[in-house]
Formats: C-alpha cells, sequence, structure tokens
C-alpha cells in the first residue's frame, strides 16, 4: 500500500497542472487586427493579375471593415492602402486618396510608400 499515497500524489500533481493550464487558457491575447476576409481579396486580386472588378471588390472589403468595426477591431496594415489602390481603379480619386492618407495616419511607418501613391494620383503640372 506504499505505493497508492504516491499515485494519490501524483495525480494531485498532474490536476494541479491541468488546472494551471485551464487558467491560462483564458488568458489567450486578443488579435491586434481583424482580418475578416482581407488576405482572400488581397490574394483573388493579385491571383488575376490586377484584372479583378474592383468595385466587386471595394464592396466585399467595405462590407468587411463594418463588421470589423462593430467587432471592434482595427484595420491591419495595408488595408487602407488596398482599398486605396482599389479606388484608383475604380475612378475613385478622392476616395483613392482619402485611403491611401489614412493609411498612412495609422502606419507612419509606411508615409514614404504612401506619400509616392499619392504623388501618383496627383497629376502632374503640365510642362
Amino acid at each position: 500500500m506504499r505505493g497508492a499515497p504516491l499515485a494519490m500524489g501524483r495525480l494531485a500533481a498532474c490536476a494541479a497542472v491541468a488546472a494551471l493550464t485551464v487558467g491560462c487558457a483564458s488568458n489567450v491575447a486578443k488579435p491586434l487586427y481583424g482580418w475578416e476576409g482581407y488576405q482572400p481579396q488581397v490574394y483573388a486580386y493579385l491571383k488575376s493579375g490586377g484584372n479583378a472588378d474592383p468595385a466587386e471588390q471595394i464592396a466585399q472589403l467595405e462590407q468587411a471593415e463594418q463588421t470589423m468595426a462593430q467587432r471592434g477591431q482595427a484595420l491591419p496594415p495595408g488595408y487602407r492602402a488596398h482599398m486605396g489602390m482599389l479606388y484608383a481603379k475604380a475612378g475613385q480619386v478622392d476616395k483613392s486618396a482619402a485611403a491611401i492618407t489614412a493609411e498612412k495616419a495609422h502606419f507612419p511607418e509606411s508615409s514614404s510608400f504612401m506619400d509616392f501613391l499619392l504623388r501618383t494620383l496627383t497629376p502632374k503640372a503640365e510642362q
């Protein structure tokens, strides 16, 4: 009967480890961003060689943006810039500039590239 207390001790130790593990599982970090279909949209766009219908993609991404806003999720890096590119392809230059400017504001590390994109939207002065 000497093995019974040892087995009970091991069982108690396993139960304690299991309880601690379950307690830690509730502290899983919340993702920084909502993705809500963004990655598949970019993939579809790239797979089409840039020939996908921008209006359709804009509608899907705007819907995803509303869903993420309702959930309190932040838009991921590049989301606004991708929207700006789609707006530009659809001929909506004002919306394109607004989206690219918003990307720059939310992710200052993208400033150089966003400034380049904004310059491409602005018609060059005639010489």
